[in-house]
């Protein structure tokens, strides 16, 4: 079979060009979740909820013509194919925590239909920890939805975020709820205000909590 012909706006504009490659719907999503590292697609399609098994096959072929992602084998006993981002793919992180922000007003109560998983907390949090002055760290996020760790500053190139507690001490511990992750997206608060009101709780003896708690 073969590939599906590029779709193309057609317009010599920068803006265009980009829509061009990363346009399609999901396209953003899947490199939101590839931040955190290479993913085999079982673990892309669990965390998309929505997205056939089709679309997503279809445009992590697309994403790998585009070179924003390649595709390898993991050794084994692994053994298993998985899916990550190139350095063009991974310059889309400020673009997505751009549209987050832009996208954050329309957090309001959750439906009933909505999904949620721990992790798209991640880059709202991220921005709200660097607007704290918390610029640098390992950070460990609880709430009741799940676990996940972020670097606040710079991840060179490794894993923007990732699921689970960290792989290391983390300069800070932060237990809060989906409700004060939403409210912080929105700029209706600051976390270091979230933190004075008892809505967000600090553990930690790294920068990132010392800044947090003001001390």
């Amino acid at each position: 079979m073969s590939p599906r012909p590029r779709r193309s706006y057609d317009q010599y504009c920068s803006a265009a060009r980009a829509l061009d490659a990363v346009g399609d719907r999901w396209t953003l999503l899947i490199v939101r979740e590839l931040l955190a590292g290479p993913r085999r697609y079982t673990d892309l399609h669990a965390d998309l909820p929505g997205v056939s098994t089709d679309v997503l096959a279809s445009r992590l072929k697309e994403m790998e013509r585009e070179g924003l992602t390649t595709r390898r084998r993991l050794p084994p006993p692994g053994a298993a194919y998985v899916y990550e981002l190139t350095a063009r793919g991974r310059g889309l992180l400020p673009v997505l925590e751009a549209l987050g922000a832009w996208g954050a007003g329309e957090l309001g109560e959750r439906r009933p239909t909505d999904a949620v998983r721990a992790h798209w907390f991640a880059l709202p949090l991220r921005r709200a920890l660097r607007e704290a002055g918390a610029e640098e760290g390992l950070v460990e996020v609880r709430l009741d939805e799940g676990e996940f760790h972020l670097h606040a500053g710079d991840a060179e190139d490794g894993p923007v975020y990732g699921d689970g507690p960290a792989p290391g001490e983390p300069d800070a511990r932060l237990v809060l709820d989906a409700v004060t992750c939403a409210a912080l997206g929105r700029g209706e608060t600051g976390l270091r205000d979230a933190v004075r009101d008892g809505r967000v709780e600090v553990t930690g003896d790294g920068t990132a909590a010392k800044v947090l708690r003001e001390e």
